[in-house]
């Protein structure tokens, strides 16, 4: 039966993940063709930006908060306040996250020059404080996150065919976005209230307390933006908005591809920390490398194809950055692996973490090398993740090794 529920939360949070998958790529090849290539630039790179606020307002609750959760052991009163507690800790979070968008909109040209774009990309992020992931979660009912999810994007992908036409109807983008981030909310309040649990608000003792704990894992979290966001961060500031929008979409494809690591993950991680099945773990590896080996096969033959359907013929020039991703995809895979569900789950939270900073101070190393001597270009940013993908990849690997012993075999 214990099989079955893992299968379970694997099989839905696919669901899950082939919709978030699905539903930006239906959308991506119909908004490079209406919108210019500057726009959808602008749209890609507030997107990249607004991952560090979303990055603040979570602070890491989606790990320590399904903990939580899961040791909880079904007690509605110890769930309430849980949920209590990490909702306070989320809404003064998300005021420390908006103050810093105000700064970046002052002080980046590419924002300053669409704030009020800016400012409503915010407002779904900081929505997702009541949506309540990591209790869905440690519940191990993965079915209501992925029925939350379709409610929330269907709606915005749908009227996002209806509404933006061109540059013109460009803030409808964050607007659609908003509304179907308050139909999700009202979805997961019924059920929270069909379940009969309470939320009750903690001391801001107990806030501050439980903040101190997850910083652990945001700390992860914020240093693994050094990865994405913050590579983006930097090509809308060095280079020309061409790089921006080609840097945009080869990131989403990417993302795309390792969003579909997440549901392996995620629907083993609240099992790990009960079980701490070695074997399961690697059963779940050798399923997924010959999948990794066909992907990139595919990706490689096919790049020019895959680039000309997602973004049409203005961007098929941009198929060679995707090939050049192909390592990366197949190394960020044990990348994830590695981390939570494996080392995570047997409480090397701070190994996890250190692993993280570590690949992550070498990112931004990597990039002040490449400012400084003037080699900024997409073709090397590319390679300088990747090596520093592989770095976390192998320390992370020492631990697991190192520990072993921790796992039940």
């Amino acid at each position: 039966m214990k099989k079955n529920k893992v299968v379970n939360n694997i099989v839905m949070l696919y669901v899950l993940n082939i919709t978030q998958l699905i539903l930006p790529l239906i959308t991506l090849p119909y908004l490079t063709r209406v919108l210019s290539i500057s726009a959808y630039g602008v749209v890609s790179y507030v997107k990249s930006l607004i991952v560090y606020a979303t990055l603040i307002i979570e602070f890491g609750f989606l790990l320590s908060g399904t903990r939580d959760i899961v040791k909880a052991n079904h007690d509605k009163r110890k769930m309430g306040v849980i949920l209590g507690r990490i909702t306070v800790a989320k809404l003064l979070l998300s005021i420390v996250a908006f103050i810093a968008l105000l700064m970046m909109i002052k002080l980046i040209p590419i924002l300053r020059n669409y704030p009020l774009f800016t400012i409503l990309s915010y407002v779904s992020p900081f929505l997702s404080i009541f949506l309540f992931d990591y209790f869905f979660r440690g519940l191990e009912k993965m079915n209501i996150i992925t029925y939350r999810y379709l409610i929330m994007k269907g709606i915005s992908t749908v009227f996002t065919f209806i509404f933006v036409k061109s540059d013109k109807q460009l803030l409808m983008i964050p607007i659609l976005d908003i509304l179907g981030s308050i139909a999700a909310i009202v979805l997961i309040y019924i059920e929270i209230k069909k379940m009969g649990v309470k939320i009750k608000f903690d001391s801001l003792t107990a806030v501050f307390k439980s903040l101190k704990i997850s910083f652990i894992y945001f700390l992860s979290n914020i240093a693994s933006t050094a990865f994405g966001a913050l590579n983006t961060l930097f090509v809308g500031i060095y280079l020309s908005s061409k790089d921006v929008a080609y840097w945009g979409i080869i990131m989403t494809l990417i993302g795309a591809v390792q969003s579909m690591y997440t549901p392996i993950s995620d629907g083993i991680y609240p099992h790990m920390i009960k079980e701490k099945s070695l074997r399961l773990f690697g059963r779940i590896l050798l399923f997924f490398i010959p999948v990794l080996i066909i992907g990139s096969l595919v990706t490689y033959f096919g790049a020019d194809i895959i680039m000309l359907i997602i973004g049409g013929n203005k961007y098929i020039a941009a198929a060679y950055l995707l090939r050049e991703c192909i390592p990366l995809l197949i190394i960020s895979f044990f990348g994830v692996m590695f981390g939570w569900p494996s080392l995570g789950a047997i409480d090397k939270v701070r190994e996890t973490t250190f692993s993280t900073i570590i690949a992550a101070f070498l990112q931004v190393l990597g990039l002040i090398i490449l400012i400084i001597f003037k080699l900024f270009t997409l073709n090397i940013l590319i390679l300088i993740r990747t090596i520093t993908e592989l770095i976390m990849v192998l320390i992370r690997l020492f631990y697991l090794f190192k520990y072993r012993k921790l796992f039940n075999n």
